[in-house]
């Protein structure tokens, strides 16, 4: 599903990010250069990089529940020379969000995050609401159907904006939850200069990760393809 060498790089870009060595690229300062062809392609990158991750299993908090943490994610773009080209030198994207998750009655959660890119005026938006079909016990997983939506703004040569549709599997054992879906993005890039055209893209989503619940912390990791992007998600805070 996700190749050996993207996730090295992934991988690596998210250790030195960790390390605090690692930072974004620039503004798009120099947009207007790139042919629309080559816009299709930072469109493609782009919704990958900038569509929703929620990076929580698929069974529902209940109506006390909260799930709060900071994630940092890591996306090897395809597509770095058209960013290079646009004003944005950068091969692998690092973008760290806040989330926050509600449980609601009836097996629905909703949740938001905000997201800031370093060295850079990119900020996202995040919003998803998800109901689960079967909320898992001992013996069943818990299954769950999810929708989201995501936000650029900070960008004056840019607008953006996702859509997505996910269904999760989730099964708990003890401490570890693994989890695993599959779902679909459909992402909108739009130039704020003279001669390049509005972008829409369609992706596959494939994701698989796993929420550790250490008592007072909590700990979850998702590996994420969204189109040809690989991203490396951590995720710590608190869920209860």
């Amino acid at each position: 599903m996700f190749s050996k060498k993207s996730l090295r790089v992934v991988g690596g870009g998210l250790l030195l990010a960790c390390s605090g060595l690692a930072s974004a690229g620039n503004d798009f300062a120099q947009l207007k250069t790139l042919s629309q062809s080559e816009f299709k392609r930072l469109a493609s990158d782009f919704t990958s990089v900038a569509s929703y991750k929620a990076v929580t299993p698929a069974a529902a908090l209940g109506i006390t529940g909260f799930d709060v943490g900071g994630e940092l994610s890591v996306t090897q773009l395809g597509n770095s020379a058209v960013w290079k080209k646009a004003g944005s030198d950068v091969s692998t994207l690092i973008v760290p969000r806040l989330h926050i998750h509600k449980g609601l009655p009836l097996n629905i959660d909703i949740g938001a995050s905000l997201s800031a890119v370093p060295d850079s005026n990119i900020k996202l938006m995040g919003l998803e609401a998800r109901y689960a079909l079967l909320e898992g016990n001992v013996a069943l997983p818990a299954i769950a159907i999810r929708g989201a939506y995501s936000k650029l703004s900070g960008v004056n040569e840019l607008g953006f904006n996702s859509k997505s549709v996910e269904f999760l599997v989730s099964k708990g054992f003890v401490m570890f939850t693994p989890y695993v879906g599959a779902g679909r993005v459909w992402g909108n890039l739009s130039p704020n200069v003279i001669g390049l055209r509005k972008e829409s893209t369609t992706a596959n989503k494939l994701f698989a990760g796993l929420n550790a619940n250490l008592g007072l912390m909590n700990l979850a990791a998702e590996v994420d393809r969204t189109g040809d992007n690989d991203t490396v998600s951590v995720k710590l805070g608190f869920r209860w």
